[in-house]
């Protein structure tokens, strides 16, 4: 599908140009998000009449973009979440979470304007993308840690999981059964085990 450009798009085009797009990704997000309308020939002359409107607002929504990004860009927050001994958090830090933390420190930014494609899982430093306007860009580093003090150390520089005996093996054999005891049911996985072994002999 052909549409109009409403506002500069990451990755696609800038505000007028008329560009080719997936149906689907016209019809689930340019289209009801109104950043585009379909190229057709009465929507191309609507575009040059709403043109002078559309440059004006973005003048005007980048300028107040440009204004929280100049306080916002470069900042940390602190996150306090609970997590094991090797730094895995019982849960995660989502983009909405992150919407509501900067939010409460006086920077009104929503869960869309987080550019974070998989929740934080871990304690430590997270530099994290906010897309503020289309053409404004800033990072903040989310400091997730199991306590103030904690959060401090980590600023500093510190290390403060442990890594369990055994290393990055272990941890991979701990992380692969705990997501195969999430997918089935407990007792499944080392019954499967002992069925394999009771079968052995008899498959030799």
């Amino acid at each position: 599908m052909e549409v109009i450009l409403f506002e500069r798009v990451a990755k696609l085009g800038q505000m007028g140009e008329v560009v080719r797009v997936k149906d689907g990704f016209a019809r689930n997000f340019l289209l009801p998000k109104g950043k585009a309308l379909r190229a057709t020939e009465a929507n191309k002359s609507r575009f040059e009449g709403m043109k002078v409107d559309l440059q004006a607002k973005n003048v005007e929504t980048k300028a107040a973009a440009d204004k929280i990004g100049t306080k916002l860009d470069g900042k940390a927050f602190p996150v306090i979440r609970q997590a094991s001994e090797t730094g895995q958090l019982y849960g995660s830090v989502s983009p909405r979470d992150i919407a509501e933390l900067l939010t409460e420190n006086g920077f009104e930014v929503g869960r869309s304007q987080i550019a974070l494609n998989v929740p934080i899982k871990t304690i430590g430093q997270h530099k994290v993308p906010v897309h503020l306007h289309p053409e404004v860009e800033v990072h903040v580093t989310v400091n997730v840690a199991r306590s103030a003090d904690e959060a401090e150390r980590l600023a500093r520089g510190e290390i403060v999981t442990v890594r369990r005996e055994g290393g990055d093996d272990e941890d991979e054999a701990e992380a692969v059964k705990a997501a195969a005891e999430a997918i089935f049911e407990p007792g499944a996985v080392a019954k499967s085990e002992d069925e394999a072994a009771a079968e052995a002999p008899a498959k030799g």
